[in-house]
């Protein structure tokens, strides 16, 4: 069986005794960083052995892995650095090997940044969307949070706490009516929570020296943005009247054009669709 196991984010009081009793009857414990998670299983006195399973090793680790699962019958518990595997972190390729495999995957439930920011967030909203992290390229980024805010009400984002005002000036810049409501190093010494309009919560940060002490979790309300027009799909009703204009009259496409252009039709869209058509025939 293999356990996907949610450890704290911050403070350990956050552990819960399912999950450390599944840590102790484990035959092996899957680690993002072994270091990291030996210092969780000290605490609570935890002797199951350590392996890493780590984004740079984790194809080659997960079938290792699930071949001593099946092999030796063992059982096997998931964790990442802090919080739940396989959300913006490592575990998803060993969990869907596993269970192409046969073997029975089974979620221990726990803390994770994504819940606990919404939850401090109040902002009320039927439905969101996890993004994770964002592109770090800026053309990028402006281009995924234009289209993010075109479809969703909500996102949830996580940002490190040395690019978040960078993070923030984009969003700024880029949709200026988003809502923020922005979480620093939940459960942890510097937990806190900004919340307000995106220029509002970019001033906050930059007030506060403490801005750099944390790993961010963003919830974004795009709700006030305004609606971007989309783009008008091509008219082929306008296409097919010019062809029946063409045949009926024996025209050729410009003159066809013409007399649409005559009885009302935009020009442009005559023109876009005479394009198309005159693409279309040298296709053929």
């Amino acid at each position: 069986m293999l356990y996907v196991v949610a450890t704290p984010i911050g403070n350990l009081g956050d552990m819960s005794p399912r999950a450390v009793e599944t840590l102790r009857k484990v035959h092996l414990i899957a680690a993002e960083d072994t270091r990291m998670t030996m210092k969780l299983t000290q605490h609570f006195d935890i002797q199951t052995p350590l392996t890493s399973c780590h984004r740079h090793n984790e194809h080659g680790k997960a079938e290792q892995i699930v071949r001593r699962m099946l092999e030796e019958q063992i059982d096997v518990a998931l964790v990442t650095d802090a919080g739940t595997p396989a959300i913006s972190d490592p575990g998803t390729h060993l969990v869907s090997l596993a269970a192409e495999a046969g073997i029975e995957v089974v979620a221990v439930p726990g803390p994770t940044a994504m819940a606990s920011a919404i939850s401090v967030s109040g902002i009320d909203v039927p439905e969101f969307t996890f993004l994770g992290f964002l592109p770090r390229e800026k053309k990028a980024l402006k281009e995924a949070l234009l289209d993010a805010s075109s479809r969703l009400q909500a996102a949830v984002v996580h940002e490190s706490p040395y690019r978040v005002i960078e993070l923030m000036q984009t969003i700024a810049d880029t949709i200026p009516e988003t809502y923020v409501s922005a979480s620093c190093d939940l459960t942890k010494l510097h937990e806190l929570t900004l919340r307000g309009n995106c220029a509002e919560v970019l001033e906050q940060m930059r007030a506060n020296d403490k801005t750099e002490k944390g790993e961010y979790c963003l919830v974004l309300d795009f709700r006030r943005v305004p609606r971007r027009p989309e783009t008008a799909a091509p008219d082929v009703c306008l296409e097919a009247r010019l062809v029946d204009r063409m045949i009926a009259e024996g025209v050729s496409l410009r003159d066809a054009g013409r007399g649409l252009i005559e009885t009302g039709e935009k020009k442009n869209a005559v023109y876009a669709a005479s394009l198309r058509l005159k693409k279309l025939f040298e296709e053929e």
